[in-house]
């Protein structure tokens, strides 16, 4: 898959433009950071990349198929099921053997640092581990683009330092990841960068479209 967003902008209702004009190609083996100060517009362009909301000017298109998966904030996890179960489940959908998805989630959980906890329940996880336990979860399902927001908004800086240390290697062959953050590591730990202040507008031009 492929995405390009040309001259898009959005806004709510009769609200400041979040953004206008931004074109940009967004590309697999990539990942993007998306920066700006708050209410900038970057978890809605996220929205408007996965095709779950139409923006207000311009257009978004996806050449290619495949999947679109979302790491939110947050993590949310199955308290009782174990970080391999979380891992593993992506693989069993698609109709994996139990073995072969186990072996897989293992070598996930083994590329974001998480083999020690692999048997742990998701409640036991401290919050690093459960945000990059999403993010392995997020590679299991094998999307064509990966969006996560904000992944260490809720973290100290030794937790959000494992978390961007996994950032740093999360890119694939075949996966779009674009990470919407305020935190300037994690915008380094990224391969590109859309600063979405680069397209902000002027209260006093605000008028309409």
């Amino acid at each position: 898959m492929r995405v390009s967003a040309y001259r898009l902008g959005h806004r709510f209702g009769d609200g400041h433009w979040l953004f206008r004009g931004l074109t940009a190609d967004f590309l697999p083996g990539h990942v993007y950071a998306l920066t700006g100060p708050s209410g900038s517009g970057k978890s809605t362009l996220l929205s408007l990349l996965a095709g779950w909301e139409a923006p207000l000017e311009g257009s978004v298109k996806r050449i290619g198929d495949g999947r679109v998966a979302w790491v939110f904030q947050n993590p949310h996890g199955v308290p009782n099921r174990t970080a391999l179960d979380h891992v593993a489940l992506p693989g069993l959908a698609r109709g994996e053997e139990p073995a072969r998805a186990d072996a897989d989630a293992r070598l996930l959980l083994e590329r974001f640092g998480l083999a020690r906890v692999a048997g742990r329940p998701f409640s036991a996880l401290s919050g690093g581990e459960a945000q990059r336990l999403m993010l392995a979860r997020g590679i299991a399902c094998e999307p064509a683009l990966l969006l996560v927001d904000e992944p260490t908004a809720q973290l100290d800086l030794a937790t959000a330092r494992e978390v961007n240390d996994s950032l740093a290697r999360i890119s694939a062959e075949d996966t779009i990841v674009v990470v919407a953050t305020h935190d300037e590591r994690t915008r380094d730990a990224c391969t590109d960068i859309v600063d979405l202040r680069k397209y902000q507008v002027a209260p006093s031009r605000d008028a309409g479209p």
